[in-house]
């Protein structure tokens, strides 16, 4: 049975996200808000978690699983950045966007993409989700909650609970999320000196960040 975490979405009662972060350290998968929508979370380095979550999602290795990070300053140890590309994610941090970048070694081979060693990466503007990031004093391995068969994502933390309760360990109710997902920009032809390719256009506004 998936326990409930009900936060004040501007005053999130610290209390309650360390009894999350605990479950996270435990090998737990949780359903949290973010601001494009909720989202399947664990521990980056739990190898058994992160099967997990692929189950639940029903998705295989070729899926892009993000890091959500607290900000920037977390980037050098998962992602190959030079200064254009950081400047451009400074602009769009915190925000609704996704960077793929080129993953270090550091990021363990079954959650980067199999065939181009890249991660997705986003810095959340959610205060609940900024955090637990800062209580769990680490990033942590996301992807949206979108129940197999749906094109949708699920933004009803009820529902969630009453959908997942046997499967998930914890949802953190902090009231709905907005239903449109990220901008994911592919950042990895910056390095090669070409544009920035929008994968997906979402919440996240080019013109912000001066595409």
């Amino acid at each position: 049975m998936a326990q409930y975490f009900e936060i004040h979405p501007d005053n999130p009662q610290p209390r309650l996200l360390k009894q999350a972060v605990a479950l996270l350290q435990k090998g737990g998968v949780l359903a949290i808000p973010t601001d494009s929508s909720y989202a399947l979370v664990c521990q980056l380095d739990d190898r058994n978690a992160v099967d997990r979550l692929r189950r639940i999602r029903q998705v295989n290795d070729k899926h892009h699983l993000t890091l959500l990070c607290r900000d920037l300053s977390e980037l050098a140890n998962y992602a190959i950045v030079d200064n254009k590309q950081y400047r451009l994610m400074k602009l769009a941090t915190p925000g609704p966007y996704t960077f793929i970048l080129d993953a270090t070694k550091e990021v363990p081979r079954r959650v980067s993409h199999p065939s181009r060693k890249t991660i997705g990466l986003r810095v959340p503007d959610r205060k609940g989700t900024q955090m637990l990031l800062e209580l769990h004093g680490a990033p942590l391995l996301a992807t949206t909650l979108i129940a197999p068969g749906e094109s949708e994502p699920m933004n009803d933390p009820q529902a969630i609970r009453a959908r997942w309760e046997h499967e998930i360990d914890a949802v953190i109710d902090a009231g709905a999320c907005p239903l449109e997902p990220t901008t994911v920009l592919d950042l990895t032809p910056m390095g090669a000196g070409d544009e920035p390719a929008v994968l997906r256009q979402g919440a996240g506004l080019l013109d912000r960040i001066g595409l």
